[in-house]
């Protein structure tokens, strides 16, 4: 009787355990499909037109993908040999290591070993919770022998090496290998390869950055592990354990341009990609690194100078209310100064700088793209323009004296009385001297002469929007962000053919080209036309409102603009290949100081920023090219150049004498 229970006794237990696995089996539904389709979020690279990194953007996980391909041999060893030996030889689950971690749990009482295999670790992280109990290693087993159906071994280490945390925020052994050293893969050594590997067990006490001799040690442990299963020779052993890698503690996002980013981010929107933070695409721009640094600089320059200049200011204020208490200051809150710069290749409209204000940190809204104010004198040049394409020359002669004009609103009748800025009248001055000294009424004479009719018609031709249909047209009233008067400015600076600006260049994803910029321009003027205004507009540096934009060793032309009141300050100009906006005012639209202008806060940024570009560029051309069909008379002070259609004065009037007598 005793010898049969215990034979019963032997069997129960003998069948115990495939009762149990039969029970897991028929209670739970196995589903392994997340990872045999696996589809993990991935990061997604901004770069600069150079092929440097700008910024990572990526949701909750920051992981670059790495196909097996990708993958060197010698990592894969690296790992195996830590990791599991025997990787290639079981199906999943490696049976005498579970029994020997068994019987040393039994004699601890306690889990104390798991020899999970890696297939069984990727069903871990993929498919169950970390907690250790028996019922979820039964289930993990399951899992692992399940999956190895569906996958091959390559396949199956693809997805661990894609999927394993390596800490430090880096999901996915691409990652880590990009972040810690700033390498791919195939750039490894085996130490950095071997330091890899041994983070997943304990991603925090194994992070270089924090524990670099801890992790040291523990990739020493790999390649003596190596070593040992003969999968490398003694000298590579020896020299793997000598060396001591650099290791990089960088940002997760490492943005280096947070308003460029932004704006990418914008745009692929609203080109439909909504997915950019987990989709993984690669997006390269047409920025310059380089140069977005110089732009961040140049702007900060010419705040920090104006905030200075100001404080003197503040202090004449001040000594003029001790002499005269009833003396009323000016009320300013210089906390409300901004600024914005975009700087365009004028040949492609690449946009090559963009910086939305002085500190992103401080205000993250970008003035350069949404920030929309009035131009002021800088629209001046669409004017001047237009009357160089009906026939006007530099040395045609404006009425530069006052009027007054009526006019009707809302059933009232109302005066306008414009004045220049030097609240002075010069009668009869040329239309170049008229533009470089930025004079209100010989403009707005010239657009009485032309016709508000045929004004507005011939602006058509650039494109602009929302053109006020009244005579205030003439100072610039209309609202403009800098990125669209960069835009239109190209006309002058691209020898009459407007281009549309670009940020994103193109998106791959896996690998393939998904999208490409598509090429927008059209001639507004003809490339002479376009040169007799650039003419006009180098004059406006050499001579007139400009000065402080001039830039030593390269021609640049340009215009000023300062809105009433000086609530803007602008300065638009280019170079012969690089076309820059510059924007200053109070966010508040509230007055700067008076005396503030385009040219005294916005120039110098413009020059300082064209400083370094010579810098760093000093093969650029540096002088405008005269096109064929332009005629060039020394007539007084300034050079006037003549052309088919803006002829000199002397023919000018024979026509119009012609036109009488027929």
């Amino acid at each position: 009787m005793i010898k049969k229970s215990l034979i019963a006794v032997f069997v129960l237990l003998l069948l115990s355990p495939f009762a149990v696995l039969v029970y897991y089996l028929s209670a739970y539904d196995y589903d392994v499909s997340k990872v045999v389709h696996y589809n993990p979020p991935q990061t997604t690279r901004i770069y600069d037109k150079n092929g440097k990194k700008i910024a990572n953007l990526f949701a909750a996980q920051h992981r670059y993908y790495a196909p097996f391909e990708e993958i060197p041999p010698r990592l894969i060893e690296a790992l195996l040999a830590i990791e599991d030996t025997s990787f290639f030889e079981h199906p999943g689950v490696n049976f005498d290591a579970i029994f020997r971690a068994l019987i040393k749990d039994i004699k601890a009482r306690k889990m104390v070993e798991g020899a999970s295999t890696i297939t069984q670790q990727l069903v871990k992280n993929e498919l169950l919770t970390r907690e250790k109990k028996l019922s979820r290693k039964i289930k993990e087993i399951i899992y692992s022998l399940k999956l190895e159906r569906y996958l091959s071994k390559q396949q199956i280490l693809e997805r661990y090496l894609n999927e394993i945390y390596f800490g430090h925020g880096y999901y996915g052994v691409k990652t880590a290998a990009d972040g810690y050293f700033h390498k791919q893969l195939d750039e490894l050594t085996l130490k950095e390869m071997a330091m890899l590997v041994g983070m997943p067990k304990a991603p925090s006490a194994y992070n270089p950055t924090r524990n670099y001799e801890i992790s040291l040690a523990r990739a020493n442990r790999v390649v003596s592990r190596m070593y040992s299963l003969g999968w490398i020779d003694e000298k590579t052993y020896k020299k793997a354990l000598k060396e001591r890698p650099r290791v990089y503690d960088t940002t997760l996002t490492q943005n280096k341009a947070p308003f460029v980013v932004d704006e990418v981010v914008r745009r692929a929107k609203m080109l439909g990609y909504d997915d950019l933070k987990t989709g993984g695409y690669d997006i390269y721009t047409s920025i310059d690194l380089k140069l977005q640094d110089a732009a961040k600089k140049s702007l900060s320059y010419a705040y920090d100078k104006t905030l200075k200049r100001i404080e003197r200011y503040k202090q004449k204020e001040l000594a003029k209310m001790r002499k005269d208490p009833t003396y009323i200051p000016q009320d300013v809150n210089v906390s409300q100064l901004n600024g914005a710069l975009v700087s365009l290749d004028s040949r492609t409209g690449d946009i090559l700088a963009l910086v939305g204000s002085v500190d992103y940190t401080k205000s993250s809204y970008n003035r350069a793209t949404q920030g929309k104010r009035q131009p002021g004198s800088a629209f001046k040049p669409f004017i001047y323009q237009v009357a160089l394409d009906l026939g006007y020359s530099g040395a045609t002669k404006l009425v530069d004296v006052a009027r007054t004009y009526n006019y009707e609103r809302n059933g009232e009748d109302f005066k306008w009385q414009p004045k220049n800025y030097e609240k002075d009248y010069k009668g009869l001055i040329s239309l170049r001297e008229a533009l470089i000294h930025s004079r209100n009424l010989a403009t707005i004479n010239l657009v009485n002469d032309i016709g508000l009719h045929t004004l507005l018609r011939e602006l058509k031709k650039f494109g602009i929007k929302n053109l006020p249909h009244d005579l205030s047209i003439a100072l610039g009233t209309i609202t403009l962000s800098p990125l669209e008067l960069a835009h239109y400015y190209t006309s002058f600076a691209n020898h009459g053919l407007q281009v549309q600006p670009h940020l994103i260049l193109s998106i791959e994803k896996d690998g393939t080209q998904i999208y490409k910029k598509k090429e927008e321009s059209r001639y507004v003027t003809s490339p002479q036309q376009a040169f007799i205004m650039t003419t006009i507009l180098r004059d406006v540096v050499r001579f007139g409102t400009g000065r402080r934009a001039a830039v030593r060793g390269l021609e640049v032309a340009g215009k000023t603009g300062t809105t009433n009141k000086s609530m803007d300050a602008w300065f638009a100009g280019y170079s012969p290949t690089i076309e820059t906006v510059v924007w200053f005012g109070n966010d508040d639209n509230t007055p700067m100081y008076k005396g503030e202008t385009g040219g005294r806060v916005s120039g110098p940024a413009f020059s300082k920023y064209f400083e370094q570009v010579l810098r760093l560029y000093p093969q650029i051309p540096r002088k405008f090219i005269k096109p064929d069909g332009i005629i060039e008379v020394k007539m007084g002070r300034f050079t006037e150049y003549f052309s088919d259609i803006s002829k000199p004065p002397v023919e000018q009037e024979n026509e119009k004498e012609e036109k009488l007598l027929f």
